[in-house]
């Protein structure tokens, strides 16, 4: 089977997929979901999504050490927790990574 076959053939797949995933609830709920309990599970499910797709990425995305990944997540937490916008907890963050960064450089090992 040649390469275009195969790309395509999982394109389709991964199409198929996506798709059933998303018209299944749909199709088989048809009434407005009442119950508190699965209101509430199916209202956090994005941020969970999110939160398990990105933490990961920010300990493991620096260079240098895990440590400028920890010392940029907490800046971000704490900036987050005094409700600062998006655009300062961002900018701090990568500021504080790269502060560590260069400071875990000029340290010789």
């Amino acid at each position: 089977m040649n390469e275009t076959v195969r790309f395509l053939l999982g394109l389709l797949v991964m199409a198929g997929v996506t798709y059933l995933i998303r018209m299944l609830p749909m199709v088989l709920v048809k009434k407005k979901i009442t119950n508190t309990f699965v209101r509430s599970f199916l209202y956090y499910i994005p941020y969970a999504v999110l939160a398990v797709m990105t933490v990961p990425a920010i300990f493991m995305s620096t260079k240098y050490s895990l440590i400028s990944g920890i010392a940029g997540f907490t800046v971000a937490l704490v900036l987050s927790y005094f409700k600062k916008g998006l655009l300062p907890v961002a900018a701090s963050a990568c500021a504080t990574v790269l502060a560590v960064e260069l400071i875990l450089k000029a340290i010789p090992t």
